[in-house]
């Protein structure tokens, strides 16, 4: 968090265009409706790729000064909430959300497989999932097992050099 809220005005010029390419793959692949859930959503560079798509916007981040800068973002958007909130103890009932999105969180995670968790938990059943692993910090058999430890289903991974990351479609088994 401390590390966030030092670079968070910087946040965009550093990790934009890295985030952006993964924004692009995955909207390829998941369509944001109802109500979408954007963990880790930083300065809010995702909004505006799902803001006209989403009937409602919740972009949650431990960070406080990315959440100032998340905020300027969101001026105006009627149906963008934003929530500081750690995403291990996400604040949301159980089984609320349509679609979870988690660019650029697990690496940061003390316990992925618990954060994982707490991402289907806040997911509607059948709700798609979606969070990216780190390459240099994860292997993709590490990913896999983590995932489905957490109790998500791998729809499909896309394993791109210039992502930088594996980007994992799952889905919330039903309860």
């Amino acid at each position: 968090m401390r590390s966030y809220d030092s670079t968070a005005r910087i946040y965009d010029a550093r990790y934009g265009d890295e985030q952006e390419a993964k924004y692009r793959v995955a909207l390829e692949n998941v369509k944001p409706k109802g109500t979408v859930l954007d963990v880790g959503c930083g300065s809010g560079l995702f909004f505006s790729h799902i803001v006209d798509e989403a009937e409602a916007m919740v972009g949650v981040d431990s960070s406080q000064e990315l959440l100032l800068e998340a905020r300027k973002r969101a001026l105006g958007l009627q149906n963008v909430h934003l929530v500081k909130a750690d995403a291990d103890h996400l604040p949301f009932s159980e089984d609320f959300f349509d679609v979870v999105f988690a660019f650029t969180v697990l690496q940061n995670m003390p316990k992925p497989v618990e954060t994982l968790k707490e991402l289907g938990r806040v997911a509607k059943p059948g709700a798609p999932v979606v969070v990216t692993g780190l390459r240099k910090v994860f292997s993709i058999s590490a990913l896999c097992d983590m995932i489905g430890n957490a109790g998500l289903h791998i729809v499909s991974i896309v394993d791109d050099a210039l992502l930088k990351c594996y980007l994992v479609f799952t889905l919330k088994f039903s309860a």
